[in-house]
């Protein structure tokens, strides 16, 4: 579990200082075939994610959640790391989930917290929020919007499409979330800050990884 927190807490806190600067689709999409190869059907995927984040610029908060929620899990289908990467555990870019069109629970959360904070919404608004899938009795994560502090949130998962606040997710038993700019334990009506997410060096990898894509990031 530590690890996962050290690398969400690089990811994060990383990309999404540099938000405000753009982000050169021509450019992104000529690292991503020098990087891993011939884009193939993942070229059309990867430029409908460019015009989705450009038409959906001026929609609302919940507009851009039901939009980008769909359009990833439609886009993208599941497949396990160990099928797809050949590892027990892999931290795949946007750019290497569209590519491929298929990702896991952690892939599908990642890009649609790309996707959101991109087109604006805060990030105190979003969360990565790991879980226990109780009927499948396994971990599994998902993304988290809350429209106040002390709301009850919105889950965007991928394993139902619907957009339904958590109360209505009696089949998932949340256990910590975080964001860039901290760790969140639940308890009781607002879930408790536990931490912030920090950077460590040994995950620096996947930084390089995103810029190395063509991504703006600040260190």
């Amino acid at each position: 579990m530590g690890a996962v927190v050290a690398v969400l807490g690089l990811f994060l806190g990383g990309l999404f200082g540099a938000l405000a600067q753009d982000w050169d689709f021509a450019r992104i999409l000529e690292r991503a075939e020098k990087l891993y190869g011939p884009l193939g059907e993942g070229r059309a995927r990867l430029v409908a994610w460019q015009s989705l984040l450009a038409d959906s610029a001026r929609d609302s908060e919940l507009d851009k959640l039901r939009t980008i929620n769909d359009f990833f899990n439609l886009r993208l289908q599941f497949k396990d790391d160990a099928v797809l990467w050949r590892q027990a555990d892999y931290w795949a870019t946007p750019v290497e989930a569209l590519r491929r069109g298929a990702g896991d629970c952690e892939d599908f959360a990642i890009a649609k917290y790309v996707s959101l904070r991109r087109l604006g919404v805060p990030a105190g608004k979003l969360r990565i929020t790991y879980v226990k899938a109780l009927r499948l009795n396994q971990a599994h994560m998902v993304l988290t919007y809350y429209p106040r502090p002390d709301a009850v949130p919105l889950v965007l998962d991928n394993l139902i499409g619907e957009i339904l606040p958590a109360s209505r997710r009696d089949d998932l038993l949340p256990v910590y979330a975080f964001n860039g700019e901290g760790l969140w334990l639940p308890g009781g009506a607002v879930d408790r800050k536990v931490g912030d997410s920090k950077r460590l060096s040994r995950w620096q990898d996947l930084l390089k990884k995103m810029q190395a894509e063509g991504f703006p990031l600040q260190h």
